[in-house]
């Protein structure tokens, strides 16, 4: 069985490859790139489409992703994150261990896996750094990696002892899987809604200061120095959370870190009238550090770009703001706000995008994704960057609709999006 994809724009960073060609997917694999004539294949065993005008890209892979279940179904699932991926161009997702129960052991894990086998999308999962995610005792984390786990995360509970993060570090090091942090030091966040400053001050909120995050990323990038262990730090959003990193990795560090569409894309300002669906964690900041983000994204200090997709029911953000949940969804906004806010602004290149939304996430899971090379798995995304959408949740494949884009027009979104050879989303958008 065959697909081809004809007159698009590839573009492929693993490969340093931007160039207009065909591409030809064969038996679920990528076949060959080039100029190729469709008359030359079985008819009857395969279909072509004309993609002019659009990008060719390997699957993109959204390594922060919280899927919900088991425990908290009503929120999301497996399967409508997996669907929520595939409209928003992702491929392969990496879901969060803040589950109930707490992805902590080997049965959690393969219980996740097994559902992800029948989803749109390639579904991975991350263990909990600590058992039930209580922060006292180190979970079982080769049991995890040996069930599939390809990281460990402290992720929405962010481990504050600095003595069982560096065990964490050390044992995930002998299973050579990056440990994936959430920094924030929670005796400076507790009871905290927004950060720090003069919007926070004037909404009588209690404020989240920007060093709860810092302090915590200089904690876990000395404490990855000592262990030797691979770090990656989670959703960045300060300036001196950069500055930070960029210490780290001029020492040699192995590190990476990840920021993510909201936080380049919004300010505390979206937070003027108590809108819960901009209430994140951590918060949203200043211009002067979005700024420092994009500055970031550009030099390469910020290496990959995640969602945090964190879909809620709407009884837990229709609330006081005080009391409302965390978070805001992410899949099927992520592309237009990279495209809108990068892209077309000039902050970075496409082909550099792209890169931080395929090649940079796979070498962080070690995984056979993020390429185009001949015989790789035939995950792809087709993209029209100059598509003008407007924003309405009431669209999402996820059951998640909190997001404050609501009504927003952007640019630039998946057009189809390619699993294994499986056309999972746009095939009625393909010509």
């Amino acid at each position: 069985m065959w697909l081809l994809l004809k007159n698009g724009r590839i573009i492929d960073p693993s490969q340093g490859m931007d160039t207009a060609a065909d591409l030809l997917i064969e038996d679920g694999l990528i076949s060959k790139i080039g100029s190729i004539d469709a008359s030359t294949l079985n008819s009857s065993d395969g279909v072509a489409y004309d993609i002019s005008g659009l990008v060719v890209t390997p699957g993109l892979i959204d390594v922060h992703v919280h899927l919900r279940e088991p425990g908290f179904e009503y929120k999301e699932t497996i399967e409508t994150g997996a669907l929520a991926a595939a409209a928003g161009g992702f491929t392969t997702i990496l879901g969060m261990p803040n589950t109930k129960p707490v992805i902590d052991n080997r049965a959690v894990v393969e219980y996740v896996m097994n559902q992800g086998r029948n989803s749109a999308v390639n579904v991975l999962t991350s263990g909990a750094a600590t058992k039930d995610n209580e922060g006292k005792e180190m979970a079982e984390i080769g049991e995890m990696v040996k069930a599939g786990a390809v990281a460990i995360s402290d992720d929405a509970f962010p481990v504050q002892s600095a003595d069982l993060m560096r065990r964490v570090m050390e044992y995930a090091k002998m299973f050579d899987v990056p440990v994936v942090t959430h920094c924030e030091d929670k005796s400076m966040t507790e009871g905290a809604s927004m950060n720090e400053g003069l919007t926070c001050t004037m909404l009588g909120l209690r404020p989240w200061p920007r060093q709860a995050e810092e302090i915590m990323i200089w904690r876990n990038i000395l404490l990855a120095e000592l262990s030797g262990c691979r770090l990656h730090i989670q959703h960045v959003t300060t300036a001196g959370g950069v500055e930070a990193i960029r210490w780290g990795k001029s020492r040699g560090i192995k590190l990476t870190a990840e920021t993510c569409p909201h936080y380049f894309s919004l300010t505390d300002q979206a937070l003027t009238n108590y809108d819960q669906n901009a209430k994140v964690n951590p918060p949203l900041r200043t211009q002067a550090d979005v700024d420092a983000i994009k500055a970031a994204l550009a030099d390469g200090t910020i290496d990959i770009i995640a969602t945090d997709h964190a879909p809620h029911a709407l009884q837990e953000k229709e609330v006081e703001f005080q009391n409302a949940a965390f978070g805001m969804v992410g899949l099927e906004t992520a592309l237009p706000l990279v495209i809108t806010n990068l892209v077309k602004t000039g902050v970075l290149p496409l082909v550099d995008v792209i890169a931080k939304l395929t090649a940079a996430p796979a070498q962080l899971l070690g995984i056979k994704a993020g390429t185009l090379s001949e015989g790789a798995p035939a995950d792809v995304t087709i993209i029209d960057i100059d598509a003008k959408i407007t924003v309405r949740s009431a669209e999402f494949k996820s059951k998640g609709r909190n997001t404050p884009l609501e009504g927003t027009e952007l640019t630039g979104k998946a057009v189809a999006t390619i699993v294994g050879g499986k056309v999972v989303h746009g095939a009625d958008m393909l010509r």
